[in-house]
């Protein structure tokens, strides 16, 4: 049996029993201009448009596409979608469970259904990225010849997970996040037509800010919960889904966070200052309420960053290159793996120990500036890389540090309005011991320039 007779039977099953479906396949939109979000994508003109003949410039033939984005912004809606409008067979696999013999049983069935009854065939490939170099190349001839539409979908980077090749050979679209906008019509959609829920319930704004924090941006998941939520209501024979409906529904506590106002901040102040407690089981209850509430990752990674070094700083100077390798990772990923690297990230933090020393120090130095205590660059620091330099006495007398006993020359640095200021405090917590011993012996080194 080929793959796509699956996909057909099911299709024909809800064609007959619509409510045997889930909502989420109920609501597949059937046109691009059903399509939620990725408005980017879908301009007049576009090459999507162009792809299903749609605009200017008719069809783009049978060019191959990849879509990269988060899991739940329509990838294979959009397959579906372009399949239906180019009237193609459409034939799914997941690379998760297909290898190179099920993609060579699509491609000899696309082959028999073209030159059979003259019927191109999309192939949706799901997750590409996790298909080997040697499963890919499988790809290649299908897609050269043109035996099939493929459109390949992947939550990564394809410039990092498909081959060259196939990339070349492709149409990159890039889908991004569905905003809580987009998510809420596509809610008040399936409430309202009658594929969806056909009005039998109706979604008050906090069991609705309820669903669109539980679903992430991801649509599926929005759709799912609603569905859930409606039917138990409906058991209960109410008409209304509550937030107590939602809540059990999904086994999920709505979390009082409004994201553009107080709580937004509060919960944030709240997050660095458990960690500059060193209080972990704290800082990791804000984080959870940060990540429970949609806060955007990059936000949460930001402000961790900061804490690394308005908190932390020399007392563990590793605490700031973990902090920025996990805002990296965290801008990769996204949610909800991204939660694990937050955490990672949170407990290294709060459990680190604790300096604010290079706050203080670059306080009490702006404060200086910012008074007038600036003053004239030393002449012997000054650059003397350029003619008549000397002349001026510029670089004149200034002593390598290189040449001399332990790389310090006693000569003065700073400029006479803040000669002798000491900025840096060093605590002896952690690491930061070790540059209280130094910076002591090097300030009595350079004491012989001046009697700093």
């Amino acid at each position: 049996m080929e793959p796509d007779l699956f996909t057909a039977a099911a299709e024909d099953r809800a064609e007959k029993d619509p409510a045997s479906s889930p909502l989420a396949v109920r609501m597949r939109p059937r046109t691009l201009d059903e399509v939620v979000g990725q408005q980017h994508l879908l301009k007049p003109g576009s090459p999507l448009r162009r792809l299903v003949g749609d605009g200017a410039g008719g069809p783009a033939g049978s060019s191959s596409v990849i879509l990269w984005g988060p899991p739940g912004t329509g990838k294979t809606t959009l397959a579906y979608v372009v399949s239906q409008a180019t009237q193609k067979r459409f034939v799914e696999l997941s690379a998760i469970t297909a290898g190179v013999k099920e993609v060579r049983a699509v491609i000899e069935g696309a082959r028999r259904a073209a030159g059979g009854y003259g019927k191109e065939t999309v192939l949706f490939l799901d997750e590409i990225h996790r298909f080997s170099k040697a499963q890919q190349d499988s790809l290649l001839p299908a897609v050269e010849n043109r035996w099939v539409t493929l459109i390949a979908a992947t939550t990564e980077n394809p410039y990092f997970s498909v081959i060259s090749p196939l990339l070349s050979r492709s149409l990159l679209l890039t889908l991004e996040p569905l905003s809580d906008g987009d998510l809420s019509g596509l809610l008040h959609r399936a409430l309202a037509e009658e594929r969806g829920l056909g009005g039998a319930v109706s979604l008050p704004e906090d069991a609705e800010a309820h669903l669109l924090r539980i679903a992430g941006g991801d649509a599926r998941r929005a759709l799912t919960a609603l569905e859930a939520a409606a039917g138990a209501a409906l058991a209960k024979g109410e008409d209304e889904i509550t937030l107590g409906t939602v809540e059990e529904t999904v086994d999920r506590a709505a979390v009082k966070y409004d994201r553009d106002g107080d709580q937004h901040y509060d919960v944030a102040s709240a997050l660095i200052k458990s960690i500059r407690g060193s209080d972990v089981d704290a800082a990791l209850h804000y984080l959870a309420r940060m990540i429970e509430a949609g806060e955007d990752p990059r936000f949460i990674a930001r402000r961790l960053m900061i804490s690394a070094s308005e908190d932390i700083g020399l007392a563990d100077p590793n605490a700031l290159p973990l902090a920025v390798a996990a805002a990296q990772a965290v801008a990769m990923i996204g949610f909800p793996e991204a939660a694990l690297t937050l955490s990672h990230a949170t407990i290294a933090l709060a459990l680190a120990p604790k300096s604010n020393t290079a706050t203080t120090a670059i306080g009490a130095a702006l404060a200086d500036v910012r008074a007038g205590l600036a003053g004239t660059v030393p002449a012997h620091l000054r650059d003397g890389h350029y003619k008549g330099a000397a002349k001026l006495g510029h670089a004149v007398g200034y002593v390598y540090p290189h040449d001399v006993p332990g790389a310090i020359a006693a000569q003065q640095y700073a400029p006479d309005a803040v000669h002798g200021k000491r900025y840096y405090e060093p605590t002896r917590y952690g690491a930061e011991a070790r540059y209280a011993d130094v910076v002591e012996k090097v300030r009595e080194r350079l004491r012989g320039a001046g009697g700093a």
